[in-house]
């Protein structure tokens, strides 16, 4: 092969091949890409540059590197360069080098990244674009979620094939109490009615309303339902409105008072503290884990003397607060007083008090987990095998026996709770003592008692 088609060939390995000499001068260069040669203004304006004065500054210690393994006869390693063209703009390459037999020139190959950077960058820009979109669509459950509590009218989501409670909102809660169905909450002779409207609704979507009669208080409401599709399964939406009587407001919960009990008395630690960093108060969970006797104690010190592995730590989180708002579940360790350590998740976020800017943290101990206990543990792989029963047993077999299992669990922790006092366990779960026995010879649970002989 003359010259010329080596010249050639070597040019159509790569988008740009540039030939340079042992001071890493740029000695001859040819492009195998119009595009790239358009961007970096031919070979002209190249030859005779340097090319570690070429690339930007977080390359230079690549091409050093790249040119050096050449030198040294190393195999060729591929690099990304930012190459800086004519008009100031940055080209991403990945380049290669390989020198000359003989003599102490090197060919560096460069291919044309500029493609697979505008195709991370569009991946990017589209990632937040969704964290937006997600972000939005939060704040619209939120809202409606705070629209649906707030309704003075009993609003339920039922499974349409169960008719079982999904949701409610307070004022149903408050209505329907302890109920064990939806349809107990009514008199027995509206049943057949609410049924015939749960039915019209499943077939047409929609239904007339109907006046029914609660059971216990005798009052009567208006009752309507919508049916409500999700994923496969069919939901109603069910709405009650009073007749004849004026409509109980939802109580609304007292804001200082109770969101000073709840922060009192909540599992997590809180605490607050101001812009220098130091502890303004803090709640008995945050004074258990920093090992402290009292608040007073805790009052004063700097936070970073019990959160954090270094006090750096605390400098970034309150910088991320500081700048891009509230910062969830940060993961870190808390430090007690007395040389414990906890694996903790923070989540902070800058309120405002008196005027002036403070941090409020709720800390989460995670580092202990509750432990199965052995028995359960033991009895978990029967109910796993129940899966291997689908496709071989109808699915009304395969849920009558996992009910089973589950019925069986339950008796057994009920018997243990109670230290096998029968009587007890029956009210604890639930069940007269006669329906206890019965489940106790069917599941050879135990040997019968002289009141279950009898």
């Amino acid at each position: 092969m003359d010259a010329e088609a080596a010249s050639r060939l070597i040019a159509a390995a790569a988008d740009a091949t540039l030939v340079v000499d042992g001071d890493g001068v740029i000695r001859d260069m040819a492009f195998g890409n119009a595009d790239l040669a358009a961007a970096l203004g031919g070979r002209k304006a190249w030859v005779g540059r340097s090319l570690v004065d070429s690339v930007a500054e977080d390359s230079r210690g690549k091409v050093q590197e790249m040119l050096a393994g050449a030198a040294g006869h190393e195999a060729p390693r591929w690099r990304h360069l930012n190459l800086r063209g004519m008009d100031g703009v940055t080209l991403p390459l990945l380049c290669a080098a390989n020198q000359v037999t003989g003599s102490d020139r090197s060919v560096v190959f460069a291919r044309d990244l500029r493609l697979l950077a505008s195709l991370q960058q569009r991946l990017v820009e589209a990632q937040q674009a969704m964290e937006r979109e997600y972000g939005r669509l939060r704040q619209a459950e939120t809202r409606y979620r705070l629209l649906f509590q707030m309704s003075g009218e009993p609003v339920l989501v039922l499974d349409a094939a169960s008719l079982r409670v999904l949701e409610a909102n307070l004022a149903a809660d408050r209505l329907f109490g302890a109920e064990p169905s939806f349809l107990d909450a009514f008199a027995a002779e509206e049943r057949p009615k609410i049924e015939a409207l749960l039915a019209a609704v499943r077939s047409a979507g929609t239904a007339e309303e109907r006046r029914v009669m609660l059971a216990g208080t005798g009052r009567e409401v208006l009752l309507s339902a919508s049916l409500l599709r999700h994923e496969r399964s069919a939901l109603f939406l069910v709405r009650l409105a009073y007749l004849g009587v004026e409509r109980e407001p939802v109580a609304a919960p007292t804001s200082s008072t109770r969101l000073a009990g709840f922060v009192e008395s909540t599992p997590d630690a809180f605490v607050l503290i101001g812009a220098d960093g130091r502890i303004i108060t803090a709640n008995p969970a945050f004074l258990d884990l920093a090992e402290l006797p009292n608040e007073a104690q805790a009052r004063g010190e700097e936070l970073s003397r019990f959160l954090g592995r270094q006090s750096i730590e605390l400098d970034v989180l309150l910088a991320q607060v500081r700048g891009r708002g509230p910062v969830r579940l940060f993961r870190t360790i808390m430090r007690g007083d007395h040389g414990s350590q906890a694996e903790v998740e923070v989540s902070a976020v800058s309120v405002i008090d008196g005027g002036q800017p403070c941090f409020g943290f709720t800390i989460r101990d995670i580092g202990t987990r509750p432990a199965l206990q052995p028995e359960a543990a033991s009895a978990l792989p029967a109910a796993g095998q129940l899966t291997d029963l689908v496709g071989r047993v109808p699915l009304k077999e395969l849920v009558r026996e996992a009910t089973d299992v589950i019925e069986k669990l339950a008796i057994e922790a009920a018997l243990e709770l109670t230290g096998n006092n029968r009587a007890s366990a029956a009210e604890m779960l639930g069940l007269s003592r006669q329906s206890l026995y019965v489940k106790l010879r069917r599941y050879g649970i135990g040997e019968a008692d002289a009141d279950e002989e009898s």
